[in-house]
C-alpha cells in the first residue's frame, strides 16, 4: 500500500478540509490521476495519486485533516480491473433507448413557440397533461414542485401551482415550512469572516465617493473591440482602463499604495493589485503583478485567466498573496453603491458599481450620460482624506480621459509645461 499525506500548502497553514473525492472506494486510478479537491484557508487545491492501483479513501468529504495525515491509501499491487472500465459504459445506453420516447407529448410545441415560458425544458420531466396545461396556462415549470417518481411533474403538481399563485416554497420545502439547515463552515468562509473583522477592528477606515462618466470608455470598447479581439484574442473589458488609472494614481499618491508594519510605514514602488473574484465557495482575491508595466491587452488576459482558475478553484497560493491594492466590482451583480472593507495589509480598496444613464449637467445643458459610482475605502491612519480624495479625483480623471494612460498627462498642458 502506498499512503497518500496532505501536502503542505503555506507555512501558517496547518489543516485542510476534504471538499470531494473525484474518484471512488475501491475504483482504480491511474498514476498522477486527481483523487481529491482539498481545501485551505487560503486556497482550493488538488491531491494526485502517486501510483496507479486500487484507492481507498481514509477520510470523508467535509472532514478538517492535518498537514502531513494519510488522506487515502493505493494498493499498487492489485490488477486493474478489466471490466472496471466497461462498466459506465453499460447504464447509457439505458438512456439513450428511453429519449425518443420523452419527445412524444410534444404537440405543445406551436403552443410554446407562441409563448416561450411555456415550454419545458429538457431537464424538467413531466406528464403529457401536465405538458398540456402548462402550456395552456402558461405556467413556469420551474416554480412547480413535482411530486412523481423521478422528479416527473404531475396533474396535480400544476393545478396546485395554479391554486396558489404568487406562492413559492424555498427549493425542497412545503409553503409555510419552518425548517432549519445546519452547515459547517468551511476553511475559506473562516478566513474570509476572521479577516473581514480584523480588517473592521485593527484599521480606521474611511470611505470617500465620486462619480465617473464612463462615455468616453465605452466609446472607446465600441469603436475598437472587434480589432482588440482580432489582434490580442481577448475581449477589451473595463477592468483594464480602471487597473491602469489606478496604477498612475498609485504611483502619483504612494500612501494609498503603502501599509503598516509596526511603526513602520511600507511603501511599494510598483502595483500589485488584487481582483476581487466571487465564487460558489467564496470570494477569492487573486493579484495581477507589475500592473503599471503591463499593457492593456496584457492585463486583460491575466484578469481572464485568474478568474477562471478562482472559479476552477486552481489558484496557488502565490496567486493569492502580496497584493498591494484592490479593485472590486459589484457592478456585475446590479450594486449601485457600497462601502468595500480594506483587504489588510492593504491601506485602500476601490470599489466599482452599476453603470447607470443619469441626467447630468454638461456646460449648463441636461444630458443623459452613463455614470458610475466609485468608492474608495482607506486606513486614515495612514492615509489623509487629501490624499484619498485627491487619489479617487485623478483616478477618475484618468477614466474619464482614457488618452491621458498613455503619458499620465494632458498633451496640452504638456506642451505648455503645465
Amino acid at each position: 500500500m502506498i499512503d497518500i499525506k496532505v501536502p503542505a500548502v503555506g507555512e501558517s497553514i496547518s489543516e485542510v478540509t476534504l471538499l470531494k473525492w473525484t474518484k471512488k472506494e475501491g475504483e482504480w486510478v491511474e498514476r498522477d490521476e486527481v483523487i481529491a479537491e482539498l481545501e485551505s484557508e487560503k486556497a482550493t487545491f488538488e491531491v494526485n495519486a502517486e501510483k496507479a492501483g486500487i484507492l481507498k479513501p481514509l477520510a470523508k468529504e467535509g472532514d478538517t485533516i492535518a498537514i502531513g495525515a494519510v488522506l487515502a491509501q493505493i494498493d499498487e499491487t492489485a490488477a486493474k480491473p478489466e471490466g472496471q472500465a466497461e462498466a459506465p459504459k453499460a447504464p447509457e445506453a439505458k438512456p439513450q433507448e428511453t429519449k425518443p420516447q420523452e419527445p412524444k407529448p410534444q404537440p405543445a410545441a406551436p403552443q410554446a413557440s407562441q409563448a416561450p415560458v411555456t415550454a419545458v425544458p429538457n431537464d424538467i420531466k413531466a406528464t403529457p397533461v401536465a405538458s398540456a396545461i402548462i402550456a395552456d396556462k402558461k405556467v413556469d415549470p420551474s416554480g412547480i414542485k413535482a411530486s412523481g417518481a423521478g422528479g416527473k411533474i404531475m396533474k396535480h403538481d400544476v393545478l396546485e401551482a395554479l391554486a396558489h399563485p404568487g406562492k413559492k416554497a424555498f427549493e425542497g420545502n412545503e409553503l409555510f415550512s419552518r425548517n432549519l439547515r445546519q452547515e459547517k463552515m468551511s476553511n475559506l468562509r473562516k478566513t474570509i469572516s476572521r479577516r473581514l473583522v480584523e480588517a473592521k477592528n485593527t484599521t480606521a477606515m474611511l470611505t470617500t465617493f465620486n462619480e465617473v462618466d464612463m462615455s468616453r470608455i465605452m466609446d472607446v470598447r465600441k469603436q475598437f473591440k472587434d480589432k482588440f479581439k482580432e489582434a490580442h484574442g481577448v475581449n477589451l473589458g473595463f477592468m483594464s482602463f480602471f487597473a491602469k488609472a489606478c496604477a498612475v494614481a498609485l504611483n502619483e499618491w504612494p500612501s494609498v499604495n503603502a501599509y503598516i508594519d509596526g511603526d513602520q510605514l511600507i511603501y511599494h514602488d510598483y502595483a500589485d493589485i488584487s481582483i476581487a473574484v466571487s465564487t460558489p465557495r467564496g470570494l477569492t482575491v487573486p493579484v495581477i503583478r507589475n500592473v503599471e508595466s503591463l499593457s492593456m491587452a496584457e492585463i486583460e488576459k491575466r484578469v481572464v485567466e485568474l478568474a477562471g482558475k478562482a472559479r476552477d478553484s486552481k489558484l496557488t497560493a502565490e496567486e493569492l498573496q502580496g497584493g498591494t491594492f484592490t479593485i472590486t466590482n459589484g457592478g456585475v451583480f446590479g450594486s449601485l453603491m457600497s462601502t468595500p472593507i480594506i483587504n489588510i495589509p492593504q491601506s485602500a480598496i476601490l470599489g466599482m458599481h452599476k453603470i447607470q444613464e443619469r441626467p447630468m449637467v454638461v456646460n449648463g445643458q441636461v444630458v443623459v450620460r452613463p455614470m458610475m459610482y466609485l468608492a474608495l475605502s482607506y486606513d486614515h491612519r495612514i492615509i489623509d482624506g487629501r490624499e484619498s480624495v485627491s487619489f479617487l479625483v485623478r483616478v477618475k480623471e484618468l477614466l474619464e480621459n482614457p488618452e491621458l494612460l498613455l503619458f499620465g498627462k494632458d498633451p496640452v498642458k504638456t506642451l505648455l509645461e503645465l
